[in-house]
């Protein structure tokens, strides 16, 4: 089913090479930190789904709105991410929840799961990178942010942090 997902994201997004490579590389890092922190079969399936849809309603925002920021997104994103994954059969329960990972995955202040946290680590590792954030930045970020070993391991590392836990 993930990968019927993954396909469907890819041609929802058709034209857009930017985006489609933001949510891969959002997924690769959230698969990579969910097996890593062993989450069961699953938390895994809901991180996977998660991390594949959790920007869903960035064109839209970008029509209605003529913006993408995160807020908006939040707002917009579980609404469609209901019908596209009512329409490839996933669990009720599953997509609940990841409608409200979409709902939230950009609000830091209130993280109620391993999945919720482990999308946030994911979302953060590559929009850093593809904002250019400043190593200052960064460092706020890992030391606000980051809570898995895995995913504080894969930061230090990806920017070289020399940073103290």
């Amino acid at each position: 089913m993930i990968n019927k997902l993954h396909c469907e994201m890819i041609r929802l997004y058709c034209g857009d090479a930017k985006r489609i490579q933001h949510f891969c590389k959002v997924h690769s890092y959230a698969k990579l930190i969910a097996e890593t922190e062993k989450v069961d079969a699953d938390t895994l399936f809901v991180i996977e789904t998660a991390a594949l849809t959790h920007d869903i309603g960035i064109h839209l925002c970008e029509e209605k709105y003529g913006s993408c920021n995160g807020k908006l997104q939040e707002k917009e994103g579980p609404a469609i991410a209901k019908k596209l994954l009512a329409d490839l059969n996933f669990d009720d329960k599953v997509s609940e929840r990841v409608q409200y990972l979409i709902a939230h995955h950009h609000t830091y202040d209130n993280i109620d799961g391993i999945d919720y946290q482990i999308l946030v680590e994911a979302d953060f590792l590559v929009n850093m990178y593809e904002d250019g954030l400043s190593n200052q930045a960064i460092e706020y970020a890992y030391n606000k942010i980051f809570k898995t070993a895995s995913g504080k391991s894969i930061c230090r590392k990806m920017f070289n942090l020399s940073v103290q836990d």
